[in-house]
Parts: structure tokens; C-alpha cells; sequence
């Protein structure tokens, strides 16, 4: 089982139950530049290319850094820095596949270039692109955004497209999938929270037998975006 981030925020209860899967879990640090409804956010402050390497903002903190590289991960910083607000907060906000790199790549970082160099690059509109996307399996994703499903139609990827709402992000009117998970190895999919308490949770379950993917629940409650889980 590779290194999994997580949010600063995640409580006891989602932090026992992820520690019963993932030997080694990493919390962010609160970057009060953020808002703080996403401060304490993976795919805000991480992206990962490839197991064991992360690239993460410049500023971050340095006991988190060392938190990282004592893990045995390889750091890359950022070459611009993280800004409090959109399109700067988006620099590392991105949806990697086998084949594919997805993000709105006028804003994506330049640190991020020479690891997708083999893939085919899908611009989209939509600058939180991780946030709002959960990502399945490598050919498979979903979302509630009309301008990625648009980008993706020319491709080889399966998109379930879910109705915006019923998801907590406290500070915020509401969260995206993308947020509320993370797949911890291919055909295990954690959730922050359960998707029996989410209105659109039948539509994915379905997804997800059909693309052969367990869900697990790290508590019983509604689903909460807490920045995605982000594997590294």
C-alpha cells in the first residue's frame, strides 16, 4: 500500500478506519493563505505524477515536507506559489490517468510538465479539476461538471455524470465528489462519509460494480469533501 494524504481535519474516526488499510498516512498542514474551507486540501497543495513522488507548493511547511521525505517520497516543489485565490489556488489541481493528464493547463504548474510528457493532455475549462472529479479507475470518472464531461467525449473514458449538491464542505454552499474520496489501490475506493447518506449514492454504486470497484466507508456520515485522497 503506497503513502496516502489526507487532510489535517479528518477526524478520529476516518483516520482509525483508513488506518486499518493504509499502513502510512501523511496530514497536511493548515495553509492559512487559503480560505479556510480549503486550506488543509490535498489536490490544493499535492499532486502526484507516479508512486513515491509528490510535487507540492513551494511554501509548504517544512514539517510536512520531512513528514513526506521520510516516507521515502520524492519532493519536487513548485515553481510558482500557491495563491489565496482562484487561479492561483489551482496550480496543482489536476486529474492524472494511464493515458491522460486532465486539467485547465494555462494554470497548471511548470514543475508538472516534464512528468506528463507521455500523455495526452485534456483542457478543461474547470480550474479545480481534482476537486470536482473521482477518479475510478483509468478509464473511468465522475463529476458534476458539464464542461469536463464536454472535454472528455472524444475519449476513451467512461464519465458518470452526477447532479452538484448533498455534499458537505463546511465554510462553503457545498462540495464536490471529487473530495469525498480516493482510491487507496486499484478497485478500493474510499469515501469521507457514506454514500448510503447521498442522494445520488444507487447512481454510484452502480458505477462502481460496474467498473469492479469496492467502496469503503471511513464513517457513516453524509459525504464531506475534505481535498480528495491523494495516493502517493
Amino acid at each position: 500500500m503506497n503513502t496516502i494524504i489526507i487532510d489535517y481535519r479528518t477526524t478520529q474516526q476516518e483516520f482509525f478506519s483508513l488506518s486499518k488499510i493504509c499502513s502510512n498516512i501523511i496530514m497536511t498542514k493548515k495553509y492559512p493563505i487559503l480560505y479556510s474551507a480549503i486550506d488543509g486540501h490535498p489536490d490544493i497543495q499535492v499532486f502526484s505524477p507516479f508512486a513515491s513522488k509528490a510535487i507540492i507548493h513551494k511554501e509548504a511547511h517544512l514539517h510536512f515536507i520531512k513528514s513526506l521525505t521520510s516516507s521515502g517520497i520524492d519532493v519536487t516543489l513548485t515553481n510558482s506559489s500557491l495563491g489565496s485565490k482562484y487561479p492561483e489556488n489551482v496550480l496543482l489541481n489536476a486529474v492524472l490517468l494511464k493515458d491522460y493528464f486532465i486539467a485547465a493547463l494555462k494554470f497548471t504548474d511548470k514543475s508538472i510538465i516534464p512528468f506528463i510528457d507521455d500523455k495526452i493532455c485534456i483542457n478543461v475549462k474547470q480550474g479545480y479539476t481534482k476537486c470536482s472529479t473521482a477518479v475510478i479507475s483509468n478509464k473511468a470518472l465522475i463529476t458534476s461538471d458539464k464542461s469536463i464531461i464536454k472535454a472528455l467525449e472524444p475519449y476513451d473514458i467512461d464519465v458518470l455524470e452526477i447532479p452538484p449538491g448533498n455534499i458537505e464542505l463546511p465554510g462553503l454552499d457545498y462540495g464536490f465528489i471529487g473530495g469525498t474520496c480516493g482510491l487507496l489501490s486499484e478497485g478500493e475506493l474510499a469515501f469521507f462519509g457514506s454514500l448510503k447518506k447521498y442522494r445520488y449514492g444507487n447512481e454510484i454504486l452502480k458505477f462502481l460494480i460496474k467498473h469492479d470497484v469496492k467502496p469503503i466507508y471511513l464513517s457513516d456520515s453524509h459525504l464531506i469533501d475534505r481535498g480528495s485522497i491523494i495516493r502517493v
